[in-house]
């Protein structure tokens, strides 16, 4: 959606006034002063957010929420650390979706769904950048759905009471798969009346020529400049709820709508080409597509066999060598989706019902649509594509003048005869080709719970989610049709296709700029196929918890009894996929149907010690463990924690908890570990302990030298010494210089965590209205499960000089040693290994800092801050025991991809007014550097002297500013104005951005703000 220069103007005046307003202040959910309300004294008491897990009140069916724990119990202080995120920080974002939000926290790995061209559309989250499968997700405490399909863009932002953050492992609470930490999303429920909360937001940013922009002019693709509007996001939820008999029934419900406009690579001058760099610090260049809009030709048989053309762009019938240039090298990435285009719905309802004054009976459903598109240029597909046969012109073809036929043909132009070729064409007159995405699903929850007494509290209940994705990839032309259309006659003058089948249409494909939709609608029917995947998840849980202090059960220097919570809880975990024909045809693999059921129960105790006593004001022991049974796995698994908290006085509390955690693997995991299919790995590289092979360029002459493994290393994999160095290895019986690949043949074990964190929380009593907390956190994975491309076998046997651990990962025929297998053979040697299996040890390590701090200003208002900042020191891997461990924090290439500086943080400050009717909130963002690898000077990251580089080698760190502004026009309607990067901050470029973020738009667009300043308006009525 792009505005005009008027509204472009409007928006950075807008933008000019925010920044006059002063930047002072934010919690709004903190308060305190004389003139608190009951409400806002609930807060200040839950603002040991930094403290603890926010008092457990919460949510508004007055059923307790806690984070990290299933035992009940009020003012209850936690052991690991907790970072909330309220309802009004969410609103001073005016997010769309959730992941906008969660992107901002230093303890979550940004993930940019919405900004990734090759992504599948769905949001989750990576708690310290040990991957989504290592983060559980929980709405209300419960389970979102299946670990693989879970998708937190079915909770609209608007709907969010809080998000709490747990750090470190909770598999003894939750079950497997909290290993990095729990993200649990507490909803409102329970609500009475009629509410609309609506966003909008747009990018305003005004684009500057930058290193991409005089490169992409050079090759006639332009580069934009100027102030420009676009991406427009809108969100809306219309929410009802009504209580009746008394309030003992409970009704409520929303509706959510979100739209998101596509923003393409080349509306951004920063992105205007893919920005390439080949070998160390050598010449930038912009990437280059042969699929040009004058159409690409090049012969495949006769004296030109190879060569290379286009037709001339100026429309003449004749060849010109293929190279850059307007008409000629095309720029392949121009309309792939910087921010894809979108469209969901999200809808659900919660129920609860009093049946006695001890027993309510809940539920709660919802449902979700969402639908996005990876688009791409419409193409006539190198015959490479379908197979090893290119395509095929009659020599007498009119629309082949006499050069080009001549340049085709040699000497039997102007004859029958069929001449093969290599043709590429990319239309610039029709709508790009759409791979749509639909991820769909539904979350059902319901039981019943209660209380004996004031002793115990129960909960039977469970969770049933279905998530579905469904992939419809756009037509591809038929290579069958693009050869009729190819063989054309003349008919009374007339071009006709030779064939004669009806409702073939001619392609002239040797003139520049052919209209392409008569062409298309004949040759685009070959479906690029569909795919189909459903994963469900069965949840059932039994949940009592108890206060045994009744029973006399407590501590003689404590006030409070033991507390304890029993449990235990059934999962079936399903997931099939399924592919039709057309799909298959063109990728193979094949459909899978997976499931994996767990037993479990557990036991979790609270204890305080002592309490109110010198130099004790709480001393307190906290432990749980649970035993799993897995269907997939022989064995009984347990996991365990051990807490801790001492407070010498109120004002200080030392804390600190040790986890064993464990994650089995999810079902699709299983599947990848198990099935085996072969693939060839490529003609880059070929066996390393083959001979390196040399071509004369003059003679043609094959010259043959050393390998590029040493002797020790391919003796380590099996190869006799006499084979060392043989011709016989080079994998050229296959595909090109192509080894075999075995993907699959694993069994995939659980992982096992231990996670330790220990901390202190400051709460001065003569400084009112602070909290300070810092933790430390430690996680390391044993038998860390994941997958690994052949590489990580061929790269660890010859950095390691011969490890067994990847040697054994390069499995040669016997006697002959080759590594080469017809995949039809179903062999048992002859490949190199790759696919998801178990390896060594993930490790994670860093501090946490949060601090809240509230100023009363009297009748002038308050002034509120919060901090929430983290240094990372360590985040990487170990491959294996004789490995050193490979440290990523700060770096990125050389297979550093978790893109984590050492040190971000968040500072918002938030002034209110003493009516409350107006407040304005400022916050800054701040992403420290990242450098590349290759300047580590850390080899284990491949930090050698020898790949030192003097470009592109460092990212400077960042700070990103944001303001908004709300007002409480009247009781029931609020409105928001909201900048977000407000001073429109270009993100860094980097050369091989694919390489190190799977992004072509030159930068990291998960890390930073790269389309530029947000402005969003918000609003909310309520009646």
């Amino acid at each position: 959606m792009i505005f005009d220069q008027t509204v472009s103007r409007i928006a950075l005046a807008g933008s000019l006034l925010f920044c006059a307003v002063p930047a002072m202040a934010q919690n709004q959910d903190v308060a305190t002063g004389p003139a608190q309300t009951p409400a806002q004294a609930k807060v200040e008491a839950d603002a040991a957010t930094a403290l603890a897990a926010p008092n457990p009140a919460s949510s508004s069916d007055d059923t307790v929420v806690v984070t990290g724990s299933r035992i009940q119990r009020p003012n209850m202080t936690s052991a690991a650390p907790i970072t909330s995120v309220t309802a009004q920080d969410i609103r001073a974002q005016a997010p769309t979706n959730i992941e906008d939000v969660l992107n901002r926290l230093p303890q979550i790995a940004p993930d940019a769904q919405q900004n990734y061209q090759d992504s599948d559309g769905r949001q989750r989250i990576k708690l310290r950048s040990l991957g989504f499968e290592r983060t559980l997700t929980l709405i209300d405490g419960k389970r979102i759905g299946t670990q693989n399909g879970a998708d937190v863009g079915i909770i609209p932002p608007s709907m969010l009471e809080r998000v709490d953050v747990l750090t470190g492992g909770a598999s003894s609470v939750y079950g497997s798969d909290a290993v990095a930490g729990v993200v649990n999303f507490i909803l409102k429920k329970d609500f009475e009346g009629l509410q609309i909360d609506g966003n909008y937001n747009f990018y305003n940013h005004d684009n500057n020529d930058t290193i991409v922009s005089p490169l992409a002019r050079a090759n006639s693709f332009g580069s934009p400049r100027g102030m420009t509007n676009d991406g427009g996001r809108a969100d809306i939820t219309v929410t009802a709820g009504k209580k009746l008999f008394d309030g003992k029934l409970r009704l409520s419900g929303f509706v959510n709508y979100r739209h998101t406009d596509a923003v393409d690579y080349d509306a951004r001058s920063s992105s205007a080409c893919q920005l390439v760099q080949t070998g160390k610090d050598g010449p930038l260049s912009c990437s280059l597509s042969t699929y040009s809009r004058s159409g690409y030709i090049s012969p495949r048989s006769g004296a030109n066999n190879g060569a290379t053309y286009v037709n001339d762009p100026n429309g003449t019938r004749t060849f010109v060598p293929y190279s850059v240039g307007a008409g000629n090298a095309a720029n392949p990435y121009d309309g792939y989706s910087y921010q894809r285009g979108s469209e969901r719905w999200n809808a659900g309802g919660f129920v609860s019902a009093d049946l006695t004054s001890d027993i309510e009976v809940y539920g709660s459903g919802i449902w979700f649509r969402d639908k996005s598109v990876n688009v791409y240029p419409a193409r006539i597909y190198s015959y490479t594509v379908y197979g090893n046969q290119p395509y095929q012109v009659n020599c007498n073809n009119p629309y082949l003048s006499g050069s080009q036929a001549s340049a085709i043909c040699g000497g039997a132009a102007g004859t029958n005869t069929k001449a093969p070729i290599e043709l590429r064409y990319r239309f610039n007159d029709l709508a790009d080709i759409s791979d749509t995405y639909i991820n769909s699903g539904i979350r059902a929850t319901g039981g019943f719970r209660g209380k004996v007494d004031d002793t115990w509290t129960w909960d039977v209940g469970g969770v049933y989610a279905r998530n579905q994705q469904v992939v419809n990839y756009g037509n591809l032309p038929d290579y069958d049709r693009v050869n009729q259309s190819l063989d054309v006659v003349n008919v009374n003058g007339v071009p006709t296709c030779a064939s004669g089948v009806a409702g073939c249409v001619p392609f002239n494909a040797f003139t520049a700029n052919t209209p392409g939709q008569p062409v298309a609608d004949w040759l685009f029917t070959a479906p690029g196929g569909r795919t189909k995947g459903v994963g469900t998840l069965w949840d059932g849980l039994l949940s009592v918890t108890g206060d045994l202090g009744k029973y006399g059960v407590t501590s003689p220097l404590a006030n409070q009894g033991v507390a304890i919570a029993l449990g235990a809880e059934y999962r079936h975990d399903n997931y099939t996929s399924t592919a039709d024909s057309f799909y298959r045809d063109l990728n193979g693999g094949a459909d899978l149907d997976i499931s994996q059921s767990v037993w479990e129960s557990n036991i979790e105790v609270q204890a305080p010690l002592i309490e109110d006593r010198p130099f004790a004001h709480l001393l307190q022991a906290n432990g749980g463990y649970r035993v799993s049974k897995y269907s997939s796995n022989p064995k009984t698994f347990n996991t365990w924690k051990i807490e801790g908290i001492y407070a010498p006085v109120s004002d200080l509390t030392f804390r600190g908890s040790y986890n064993k955690a464990q994650r089995a693997p999810t079902v699709i995991e299983i599947g990848q570990a198990r099935n085996i299919s072969y693939g060839l790995q490529g003609g880059s590289q070929n066996d390393f302990c083959a001979p390196t092979v040399t071509t004369n360029p003059t003679t043609g002459a094959i010259s043959y030298g050393t390998p590029v493994a040493s002797r020790d290393v391919c003796r380590a994999t099996g190869l006799s010494d006499a084979l060392y160095g043989s011709p016989t290895l080079l994998c050229n019986q296959g595909d090109g210089n192509q080894c075999t690949v075995q993907s699959g043949g694993y069994t995939a074990d659980p992982e096992t965590a231990y996670t330790l964190t220990y901390g202190l929380v400051v709460k001065p009593s003569f400084i009112r209205g602070l909290v300070f907390s810092v933790d430390r956190y430690q996680i390391k994975i044993d038998n860390s499960l994941g997958y690994n491309d052949y590489t990580y076998y061929t790269d660890g046997c010859q950095r390691s000089n011969g490890d067994p651990f990847f040697c054994s990962g390069i499995v040669r025929q016997p006697g002959t040693g080759i590594l080469y297998a017809p995949a039809s053979s179903n062999p048992t040697s002859g490949f190199i290994r790759q696919g998801t299996t178990n390896y060594y040890k993930s490790i994670a390590r860093g501090i946490d800092f949060q601090a809240q701090y509230t100023l009363p200003l009297g009748g002038a208002g308050k002034v509120d801050w919060s901090f929430n900042g983290s240094l990372t020191t360590f985040a990487g891997s170990q491959d294996s025991p004789l490995q050193p461990k490979r440290n990523c924090v700060g770096y990125y290439g050389n297979g550093c991809s978790q893109l984590l500086p050492k040190w971000s943080h968040g500072l918002r400050t938030t002034y209110t007014t003493g009516d409350g009717i107006f407040s304005t909130s400022f916050n800054w963002r701040y992403v420290g550097s990242l450098t590349s690898a290759d300047n580590s000077g850390d080899e284990a990251i491949g930090g050698t002297p020898d790949r030192a580089r003097t470009t592109f080698y460092h990212i400077a760190p960042a700070s990103y500013f944001d303001l908004a502004l709300s007002f409480a026009i009247a009781k029931d309607f609020s409105l928001r104005f909201i900048a977000n990067n407000l001073l429109d901050k270009t993100p860094p470029i980097l050369a091989n951005s694919y390489d190190i973020s799977l992004a072509r738009s030159n930068t990291i667009p998960a890390r930073y703000d790269s389309l530029g300043r947000n402005i969003a308006v918000g609003a909310t009525i309520r009646f």
